[in-house]
């Protein structure tokens, strides 16, 4: 049977995120400790464990078929490679820091400066947006060790909490894209191969909508359930059950988890009682 071929993080949080992602679609991985290579019990797939600067290389030579990458490292490394679905997690941005005695003001003050970064590509595109001359210092790790030790004026690095630019005695100054993990496709993948990624991204799909989104259940006066309905706008309609007290039912729906505790207030305030939340773990539409 053909299998599809996905790369994935060898070590690291997006490793971890990646191979839960797989098991959320109901992907069972046979992953024995240190594997390069894993196959799926239930599915056509196979699992390549690949350090994250070579997924680029390996997707446009048609070496695996698809992948789980960060969307930073497939502008910076495989522009011309597609990308189908943003997921969700490592999230993350590339930003321009400088030490906190620098003074900078505009993007200007960086003329003529020298810059640490193992991003050049995405440096260069920026850089030349702005008009700006710079010299590129090209590290691979501990860029933000360069200006400490008078590599670089300022450097560009990935960023999530920015507890490593103020350990580094640097301030963030401007973000020059931001990224998350996305599923990136080869440009060689075949049409067998194309069909299996439909499923596997419909599942995805599925989990990804689940994740973002709760099931609630109420009870609530009759007069007030179309109010109470069109607060609940997630699903087609509400699913409304009478309830034993006359003159009440229990409304059951799905509501967008990002604005979870707007719509309480908002629920409570129009009469709803006894409001229960619970996590929805697929969601097929």
């Amino acid at each position: 049977m053909n299998k599809i071929k996905i790369a994935v993080q060898k070590s690291g949080r997006l490793n971890e995120d990646s191979l839960r992602l797989l098991k959320d679609c109901g992907i069972s991985i046979d992953n024995g400790k240190d594997q390069l290579k894993a196959c799926a019990r239930n599915f056509p797939l196979e699992v390549l464990y690949l350090r994250n600067g070579d997924i680029p290389q390996y997707l446009k030579d048609g070496v695996v078929d698809i992948a789980i990458i960060g969307e930073n490292l497939l502008i910076e490394k495989g522009n011309d490679i597609k990308s189908i679905e943003k997921l969700g997690f490592s999230k993350c941005r590339v930003s321009l820091a400088v030490p906190k005695s620098f003074e900078f003001n505009a993007i200007k003050d960086l003329e003529g400066k020298k810059i640490a970064t193992s991003y050049p590509n995405t440096v260069k595109e920026y850089l030349n947006k702005e008009g700006i001359n710079a010299d590129l210092h090209i590290i691979n790790g501990s860029v933000e060790i360069a200006p400490n030790i008078g590599l670089a004026d300022a450097i560009v690095d990935i960023v999530s909490s920015g507890s490593t630019l103020f350990k580094n005695n640097l301030k963030e100054v401007s973000t020059l894209l931001k990224s998350e993990a996305v599923l990136a496709v080869s440009p060689k993948i075949s049409e067998e191969n194309q069909e299996i990624l439909n499923k596997i991204q419909f599942r995805i799909q599925s989990v990804l909508r689940a994740r973002k989104s709760k099931y609630i259940l109420l009870n609530a006066p009759n007069d007030k359930i179309e109010a109470i309905s069109k607060i609940l706008p997630v699903l087609k309609s509400p699913t409304v059950l009478p309830l034993a007290e006359e003159g009440w039912s229990s409304i059951h729906s799905v509501i967008d988890e990002i604005a979870f505790w707007d719509v309480i207030d908002e629920l409570k305030a129009n009469g709803a009682e006894g409001i229960l939340v619970c996590p929805i773990e697929k969601m097929v539409l």
